[in-house]
């Protein structure tokens, strides 16, 4: 005849519990109470038994959630923290070797060009790069871009979600990219703020995903007219840990196509996020747009979780529980990134001889370029360096510059100096410390270096605007 078992005092594991006092309020005979201690590996403060009065009713370990703090055996070395990773040992799987499928180049009929706002141009850039899925959230200045791809996606056997919310955009991403599909998104600057965290992740996992941010005015929410307002957040502020992107800044509606496309072949081959970094007024303006001769039809990469038999033995993630092996991961990363350096990109006008260089990216680029002929015409040697890899700062391309160059004048939309701190960091970690005197010509708030106040700034001095309430007061006395 089986005998009845007997019944187990409850057993804590410390390190699984979460003070959370279910079972404080369960025990009739009041054996368990809040602890007062904090546990070093979990940072919670796990309850204390006192077991002299206990029943073993077991009530307390069946109120107990998961992860079980409580068990009813008394031995914990069963119970040691696994990296899940590693439970199971090597994953078995029956399905053959993971091959890469590579992409095709089609070639086009030849194109007229086309007259597209920058938005626009993004789009066909993505699509022409093989894109066929895109997730978004409406945003002003960048919405036009989203709009288009859910116009014309339909048409293309692709597929386009305007999801809940900038958060559950990102982690569409994640797993459309960890399928080794191309994927991207247009957002702005509340909305890139608010996928900092599944880009963190996106990074970690080291899943492909495009980025396109037109920014808007900041802090907070700010307004919706242009302004160089995340070049901190895109360059050195991916969400937590040990993360980068490859940033592209863009001037013109073509470059928007061009720089797209770019974006979508670098994220597959470092297999890492790439930012697109527009302004308000690149993403509204439009431009004459040339089409390239080929367009991309994708194929599947070896890594990717694409759900056929060929793959499923792949497995993303970015949890790595054991202290050493994700030292060991961030180690992986850093070397990705530091091959990434090879991709630095600039554009250089009239830098051969230049005394003057102004540094300038996106929409005041443009304004940088007419004040570099006006100068000329004064008979200052002017020249503009743009930057079209804000990381990488392609500050290899900068040094042959600066032997014949005396000034450096940053003009940006950002009252903080945000490309500034990146053109002043690129020159630290270059080892440069001669570096000619940099000056700075800066608007804000949606408002933009005017060619006349680069001119001004080039020409007396640096240049920051008075503030407009202190300009009344000044009045005023």
């Amino acid at each position: 005849m089986a005998t009845r078992k007997e019944r187990q005092k409850p057993f804590l594991l410390p390190q699984l519990c979460k003070g959370c006092a279910r079972c404080v309020e369960t025990c009739a005979k009041h054996c368990i109470e809040l602890g007062t201690e904090i546990n070093p590996e979990t940072g919670l403060t796990p309850v204390i038994l006192h077991l002299e009065n206990c029943s073993a009713c077991g009530l307390c370990v069946d109120a107990c959630p998961e992860p079980y703090g409580l068990r009813d055996s008394p031995s914990a070395e069963e119970f040691e923290l696994q990296d899940p990773a590693k439970m199971f040992g090597e994953r078995g799987s029956t399905a053959p070797r993971a091959v890469k499928i590579p992409d095709e180049q089609i070639h086009l009929p030849p194109l007229s060009p086309m007259v597209l706002k920058g938005n626009y141009a993004s789009a066909v850039g993505a699509l022409l790069a093989g894109c066929r899925h895109v997730f978004g959230y409406p945003i002003t200045p960048s919405t036009e871009g989203a709009e288009l791809m859910a116009k014309l996606l339909p048409e293309l056997s692709g597929v386009f979600v305007q999801a809940v919310s900038e958060v559950a955009t990102v982690n569409m991403m994640y797993g459309c990219g960890g399928a080794g599909l191309p994927c991207m998104t247009y957002t702005s600057s509340p909305g890139f703020s608010l996928m900092l965290e599944g880009l963190s992740y996106m990074i970690g996992a080291e899943v492909p995903g495009v980025f396109v941010n037109i920014m808007r005015g900041g802090p907070g929410l700010g307004n919706i007219a242009p302004e160089q307002s995340d070049i901190k957040l895109a360059c050195r502020g991916l969400g937590h840990g040990n993360t980068h992107a490859i940033v592209l800044t863009p001037s013109t509606p073509q470059e928007m196509l061009d720089l797209t496309m770019l974006a979508f072949e670098l994220t597959f081959k470092y297999r890492n996020p790439v930012v697109i970094l527009g302004d308000g007024y690149l993403g509204q303006m439009t431009g004459k747009v040339v089409l390239p001769q080929t367009m991309t039809k994708p194929g599947i990469p070896e890594w990717a979780v694409y759900g056929d038999a060929r793959h499923r033995g792949n497995l993303i993630n970015s949890i790595y529980l054991a202290e050493a092996d994700l030292e060991a991961h961030n180690a992986h990363l850093d070397a990705k990134y530091a091959r990434m350096a090879a991709e630095q990109r600039a554009d250089l006008y009239q830098c051969d001889d230049a005394s003057v260089l102004l540094v300038a990216c996106n929409t005041p680029a443009r304004m940088a370029k007419g004040a570099v002929g006006a100068l000329r015409e004064q008979g200052v040697k002017a020249g503009l360096f743009r930057p079209l890899t804000l990381w990488p700062f392609p500050v290899e391309r900068l040094k042959p510059i600066l032997p014949h160059v005396s000034r450096i004048v940053v003009v940006e939309a950002s009252s903080g100096g945000q490309l500034e701190d990146e053109l002043r960091l690129a020159l630290s970690h270059a080892g440069i410390r001669n570096a000619p005197d940099i000056e700075s010509v800066r608007r804000s708030g949606g408002v933009l270096p005017q060619q006349s106040e680069i001119v001004a700034g080039v020409l007396g001095g640096t240049h920051r605007p008075i503030p407009a309430f202190v300009a009344r007061q000044e009045m005023t006395v």
